[in-house]
């Protein structure tokens, strides 16, 4: 089983993350929308809007969160990408 978290960048970036994400085939994708700027509605809209893409996309089962990093702790994926940068996890 392959489980990814990615990290959503500025909105601009999400097809390139999107095509990331399809290009390591996982399981399971854990999306993290690290976004304190914007109001609660624009953060649901588009982090609901991302994993259906995934979900269409992958097949991957999908989470979502909108916070901050630190809910993952102690949380592991086999793949962390982040707009267009992959890091190994």
């Amino acid at each position: 089983m392959s489980d990814l978290l990615a990290i959503v960048g500025p909105s601009d970036t999400d097809a390139e993350l999107l095509e990331e994400i399809a290009n390591w085939r996982p399981d399971r994708v854990t999306v993290l929308l690290e976004d304190g700027d914007r109001d609660w509605a624009t953060r649901r809209d588009r982090i609901a809007e991302l994993l259906a893409r995934i979900e269409q996309r992958t097949g991957a089962t999908v989470v979502g969160l909108a916070g901050d990093s630190d809910q993952l702790r102690g949380w592991r994926f086999d793949r962390v990408v982040a707009g267009h940068a992959a890091l190994a996890a």
